[in-house]
């Protein structure tokens, strides 16, 4: 079963992606660009926050698997800062796609039976929500 409160606060977390997204296509224009590097940033931090869990969860890896799944832990900041200081008009759909390709190492940590039972129910459906607001977002930037 679904711990009910990160289901809860989980869910949340979607809120300021919407409201970015709805800010960015439905709201003044003069508030369109900060919105869009708002949600941005937020995804980004998100993404940073998942590498951050990732690290707290590779602590309780055996030493021989510590050290490969610590790298891994680090990939998602690095990303995140990359894309959010690339020029790129693309960066937020990359960002978004990030996003999605995260869910491998989440499936990983599974696996290595160092996540929760119940992780895959709340990282699918909430990278999923956070990716398609943030490719959403790309695309009303452009």
């Amino acid at each position: 079963m679904l711990y009910r409160p990160a289901f809860l606060l989980g869910y949340a977390g979607l809120l300021p992606a919407l409201f970015c997204l709805g800010l960015a296509v439905l709201g003044p224009p003069e508030w369109r660009a900060m919105a869009i590097q708002a949600g941005g940033l937020y995804a980004g931090l998100i993404l940073s926050f998942l590498g951050g869990s990732w690290w707290g969860l590779a602590s309780k890896a055996p030493a021989r698997q510590a050290l490969s799944l610590y790298g891994l832990a680090v990939l998602p900041s690095l990303v995140s800062m990359a894309l959010l200081l690339s020029p790129s008009p693309w960066r937020l759909v990359l960002l978004g796609i990030a996003l999605l390709l995260a869910l491998t190492g989440d499936r990983l940590l599974v696996r290595r039976r160092l996540a929760p039972a119940h992780w895959m129910q709340l990282r699918v459906p909430l990278s999923i929500g956070l990716a398609a607001c943030t490719i959403a977002l790309g695309v009303a930037a452009r």
